[in-house]
Formats: structure tokens, C-alpha cells, sequence
């Protein structure tokens, strides 16, 4: 399972509030104030109706797997997946966990943060 990751996101003035909360341990969404439905990765205009009319939202942080891809020949190995959240959004993010085996489309998924090199906590999901 990783403990850090060895690069840094790319922090834009758009999103620092995303990491902001995320070195809190919270997970932020925006929300699209047109029509209720929240939405990742953050942007200032609404993928719904191209409208600036959004917020900034605290997620559960739980959510279920829609789909994952184990690469065990990586180095460590790891997991990707798109993350359903309990919110609405579907995230990219990585499963940690090394028990590749026990994971399953649709298994509940909770957030969790890691470090990244510099130290910016990144959000990626563990099994329940």
C-alpha cells in the first residue's frame, strides 16, 4: 500500500482551496448552483451549464468503486479506479490497498490522504 507518492500536483489559483482542504483531511467538490448536482474535478464553471453560479461543497469522502485497473508489474504495484461518490461525481483516484484480489466493482470505499513529495496531501480511497 503507499504511504507517499512521488510526485506533486499541479496547484492552480482555480484550485487551491481543493488542496487547501485536502491538507485538512476534507474532500471539497464544487456544486453547480442551477441545478443542485455536484461535480469533480474542480473548475470554476459548472460542466452542466457552463455557468459560474458554483460553490464550494465539503464530500462524506464515501463512495464505491465504478471501476478499477490493477497494475501489478508496476513498482510497488497499485490500483486505479473511478470512485463513485456518495455524492454524485465519478473521481480517478487511486485503491489503496494489497489485497488486489478482494476488490470489486461496487465495494464501499471511504477517502483517505496521502502525501505526495512536497508534502501536499493527495485524496485517494480505501476499502471500508
Amino acid at each position: 500500500m503507499q504511504d507517499r507518492i512521488p510526485l506533486s500536483p499541479q496547484i492552480w489559483p482555480e484550485t487551491a482551496p481543493y488542496w487547501d482542504a485536502a491538507n485538512e483531511g476534507r474532500l471539497l467538490l464544487r456544486r453547480c448552483l442551477d441545478t443542485g448536482r455536484a461535480y469533480h474535478y474542480p473548475r470554476p464553471h459548472s460542466p452542466f451549464t457552463g455557468s459560474a453560479n458554483t460553490e464550494w461543497m465539503e464530500a462524506s469522502g464515501q463512495g464505491t468503486v465504478y471501476s478499477f485497473s490493477v497494475l501489478p508489474r508496476a513498482q510497488p504495484p497499485y490500483c486505479i479506479a473511478y470512485v463513485e461518490l456518495a455524492e454524485g461525481p465519478i473521481m480517478l483516484s487511486n485503491l489503496l490497498t494489497d489485497d488486489f484480489a478482494s476488490l470489486r466493482i461496487g465495494q464501499a470505499v471511504q477517502v483517505r490522504f496521502v502525501a505526495s513529495a512536497d508534502g501536499q496531501l493527495v485524496p485517494m480511497f480505501a476499502p471500508c
